[in-house]
C-alpha cells in the first residue's frame, strides 16, 4: 500500500485514537508505542491533517507536504481584522465555569 493511499483509508475516529496514542505514548489498549510506532503514527496525523483538516495556524504542514509558515506581519494583520482570536468547545463532561 502505497502512503497516500493509507492516509486516504484512515478514518475520523481512527485519526483521533493515532492523535491520543502519540499524546500519550500508548495505545488505547494500554500498550507503550515504540519509537518506530510513534514517529509514523506522527507522520500520518501531520499527512492527515494536511490533506483533510485543512488549518491557517502560523505553522503547519500544507497538502502538498511542504511547511507552511505565515510572516509575523500577515499574523498581525489577521488579528486586527477579527475580533476573536480563537475559540475552543468546551469538554462535553465539563461546566463552563463563567
Amino acid at each position: 500500500m502505497q502512503f497516500n493511499d493509507l492516509v486516504s483509508s484512515i478514518s475520523p475516529e481512527t485519526f483521533e485514537r493515532l492523535i491520543q496514542a502519540v499524546e500519550l505514548g500508548k495505545w488505547p489498549d494500554g500498550a507503550k508505542l515504540t519509537e518506530q510506532q510513534r514517529e509514523h503514527c506522527i507522520q500520518l496525523v501531520m499527512a492527515y491533517q494536511a490533506k483533510y483538516r485543512p488549518s491557517e495556524e502560523a505553522f503547519r504542514i500544507g497538502s502538498d507536504g511542504q511547511l507552511v509558515t505565515r510572516t509575523k506581519r500577515a499574523m498581525k494583520a489577521d488579528i486586527k481584522g477579527e475580533q476573536t482570536i480563537a475559540s475552543f468547545p468546551l469538554n462535553n463532561n465539563q461546566e463552563a465555569s463563567s
